[in-house]
């Protein structure tokens, strides 16, 4: 592989960890590399989990010192999601994906359309829903988010954020921590299923990995200083990228 391939790689992880910390949706990039690349699918679904394992490693430890969240918030709702992410990454290595893209594209439509007409849910939180631990609906859901995240991983974000804000109460900048610190919990059950089933590559994941590092430390820090509403007007940019992505449209017209 040319030099030149692997700066590729580190410059698009940068992009992809930028958009994972701050909204979501970066592993949609990175995927679409990594086969442009030449990788099958399902090795490259499973080696962009070593590079989110890398951010949200880098992405949780900025969050924590800027005293964003505690790990006590996150610990509860992260339980059911690693479950959720093991059984998705199981199913993962043997069942293609098409439709569920399909699916999920019309879901991250829905959500643009939630976030535009609640905007003050977003961004204030509403701490009536706050628990010490969570309802039984609040692991069900964070389940089902799981079992997405184990599976494809790309949009996950959007759901965390969705199920963290409007079913856990939180902001959006706590819930943005929150999710970095649920992904990094799960993410290594479900990277443990691929490596398993052999479908990583490790030097390329590696590469991708410290281009995503990077990406989540500016990330991390642009969350706080910027604040909620900032986050809100990006996750909805990224919501409409994402989602034409999934639905195809890009593929249509020939861009991707």
């Amino acid at each position: 592989m040319e030099w030149y391939y692997y700066v590729l790689v580190v410059l698009v992880g940068v992009f992809a960890g930028f958009l994972n910390t701050l909204a979501g949706s970066g592993s949609v990039i990175s995927l679409a590399m990594l086969m442009f690349m030449g990788l099958p699918a399902n090795i490259a679904n499973g080696t962009n989990r070593i590079a989110i394992l890398m951010q949200n490693i880098v992405g949780v430890s900025s969050f924590k010192k800027q005293k964003v969240f505690t790990f006590k918030e996150g610990i509860w709702l992260a339980l059911p999601a690693i479950v959720g992410s093991v059984i998705g990454a199981s199913l993962a290595v043997e069942i293609n994906e098409e439709i569920m893209e399909k699916t999920i594209g019309g879901l991250l439509v829905f959500l643009f359309f939630i976030i535009l007409y609640k905007p003050d849910a977003w961004v204030k939180g509403q701490a009536g829903l706050i628990r010490s631990k969570p309802s039984i609906m609040q692991v069900v859901i964070f389940f089902f988010i799981g079992l997405y995240g184990g599976f494809i991983q790309a949009g996950v974000g959007f759901f965390l954020l969705s199920g963290l804000v409007l079913g856990a109460g939180f902001d959006l900048v706590k819930a943005n921590a929150i999710k970095v610190f649920i992904v990094l919990l799960y993410t290594p059950f479900a990277l443990g299923v691929f490596i398993m089933n052999g479908q990583i590559d490790y030097k390329i994941g590696i590469i991708l990995g410290v281009g995503n590092m990077l990406g989540a430390y500016i990330a991390a820090n642009f969350a706080v200083s910027w604040g909620a509403k900032f986050v809100r007007y990006i996750l909805m940019a990224v919501i409409v990228f994402a989602s034409l992505k999934f639905i195809g449209v890009y593929e249509m017209i020939g861009l991707i």
